[in-house]
């Protein structure tokens, strides 16, 4: 467990004395997540995660806390920030900038099957048409400009063959970004970061129903496309080799297609986004791992699984059926 911001039971006391939302019962540190620091927060009037913003500041987070709010209020389950009395979602906790949203029920899927697979694409697809009208805009901050400034502060930690490898894939997806074809995609607020441990389900085994997507730090405007990549990238492979397991990934992809069909150009352009997306975590878990913040249990990713997964996409472009191949 990543733990940057110590918080005592009594501090998160004030703050949910501040929210209205009663007496403190339980409070514990989160075992997951490298990016925040994070504490389920138990009450007589229900369960919430409070997190301290480690690297966003009080600038940047109002699109993820609006966002999140924005699609709550059209219906995707999604964790609602709460609010004081003057309306406000962004708190302050020793000084850094802080949250508290209710606690979704259920738990991870880690093995997923087609009905997992099927339930998430639907629901990416929803989430994506409820904020086609979300008002407020901020980048992808891990996109492609984060990987160019990234990759050369990392390429000096990897073999001659990593660093070719690292070197070639972004060469070309500066490329590909550059082209009409990308510019055609369609665009929108994305969550980017949706893999297996950021989604719930709950009812009994094997008939488990998906309850919520949360952790929405990474979101940002980007190709709605990207999005699907990256959960291609997770929900669909095996994780020991990386490789792509195709009857997953195209019941994601045909739910996903009945709330929002692709286009011909995402279709299209589906192998180089999946390229994308396997080197934009690849460039983070490097980060992470060759640059570590000091935290009281701090364990990164591994970077070589987004290496293996990067040399699959290559090494196997896969495309989805169109409507019309089925």
């Amino acid at each position: 467990m990543a733990v940057f911001t110590q918080v005592s039971s009594a501090q998160a006391q004030v703050l949910m004395d501040r929210l209205q939302l009663g007496t403190v019962t339980d409070f514990r540190g989160i075992t997951a997540g490298i990016e925040n620091t994070n504490y389920f927060v138990s009450t007589e009037r229900g369960d919430y995660v409070l997190t301290i913003f480690e690297r966003l500041s009080f600038e940047q987070l109002p699109f993820y806390l609006r966002l999140m709010k924005h699609l709550a209020g059209r219906g995707i389950p999604v964790p609602d920030p709460q609010a004081d009395e003057a309306g406000e979602i962004l708190h302050r906790v020793q000084g850094k900038p802080a949250a508290v949203v209710n606690k979704l029920r259920g738990g991870h899927q880690l093995a997923p099957d087609l009905f997992h697979c099927d339930q998430v694409g639907a629901m990416l697809a929803r989430m994506h048409l409820a904020g086609r009208d979300f008002p407020l805009s901020q980048p992808n901050l891990r996109g492609l400009a984060w990987w160019t400034e990234t990759v050369p502060v990392v390429l000096p930690y990897l073999a001659p063959e990593q660093a070719e490898l690292l070197s070639s894939e972004l060469a070309f997806q500066q490329q590909l970004a550059a082209s009409q074809s990308h510019a055609e995609l369609p665009r929108g607020p994305i969550h980017a970061d949706l893999f297996r441990d950021n989604v719930m389900f709950e009812g009994l085994p094997g008939r488990e129903q998906l309850s919520g997507f949360f952790d929405f730090y990474f979101a940002g405007v980007d190709t709605f496309l990207f999005d699907l990549a990256v959960c291609l990238n997770d929900w669909c492979i095996d994780l020991a080799s990386g490789r792509l397991d195709e009857a997953r990934a195209q019941a994601f992809v045909q739910a996903y297609e009945r709330e929002r069909p692709l286009s011909g150009t995402e279709h299209r352009l589906m192998p180089a986004l999946m390229r994308a997306a396997a080197l934009r975590f690849w460039v983070s878990r490097l980060w992470d791992y060759h640059l570590p913040r000091e935290a009281s249990l701090l364990k990164p990713h591994d970077p070589t699984h987004f290496e293996r997964v990067l040399r699959e996409r290559l090494a196997h472009a896969w495309h989805a059926l169109a409507p019309q191949e089925r």
